[in-house]
């Protein structure tokens, strides 16, 4: 019991210093590549672009291969923002929203709210991590199997296992602080 006790404190104590470290950047841009993998394809479908993610805001999803899209993520909505910066309401899959604020919750220091969700197991050290979440709740679980987070100084991959088996992977590069938003990405994050 006092095994179980001890690895779980030091999971706990990992877990409050990644959750410290990640959230000492308010706004950070990288490129990313996505792959998703479906039962139902034989070749995962592969995107590729960039995102900004803004702490307390939401993130911009800059699809630009193999098509151009460009998403507004903001926990509680998702836009879509054409070539002209026009933005529409997109109807949003619960599990989506869910995921968002989880990785917002995450790279904010909220972990009250993460852990209120999911049981989160954290491995590794502050400099090279991964963390694994798992709901808490049946519905959610019935289509959710489990998110993992590796990362270090920044968060570098993010992996989502759905019950189908639907995987989605994805890498992120040359993450850093994102200096300057345009007035464009201000107004699609609702920032003065």
């Amino acid at each position: 019991m006092l095994v179980c006790f001890n690895a779980h404190a030091q999971s706990s104590d990992l877990l409050h210093a990644i959750v410290n470290q990640l959230s000492q950047h308010t706004a950070i841009r990288a490129n990313f590549t996505q792959q998703r993998q479906t039962p139902a394809l034989n070749q995962p479908q592969t995107s590729s672009g960039q995102l900004l993610f803004v702490t307390g805001h939401g993130m911009l999803w800059q699809v630009q291969q193999p098509y151009q899209q460009t998403l507004a993520l903001t926990g509680t909505r998702t836009l879509r923002i054409d070539a002209d910066g026009r933005m529409q309401a997109v109807r949003n899959e619960r599990g989506v929203n869910q995921i968002s604020q989880m990785l917002q919750g995450m790279l904010t220091g909220q972990l009250d709210e993460v852990e209120r969700q999911f049981n989160v197991q954290a491995n590794g050290i502050a400099a090279q991590w991964n963390l694994r979440f798992t709901p808490k709740q049946s519905r959610v679980a019935q289509v959710l199997r489990d998110i993992q987070l590796d990362g270090g100084m920044y968060l570098q991959r993010i992996r989502i296992d759905m019950q189908d088996s639907t995987q989605t992977d994805i890498q992120m590069t040359d993450t850093r602080d994102a200096g300057p938003l345009s007035t464009q990405e201000k107004h699609a994050l609702g920032l003065p």
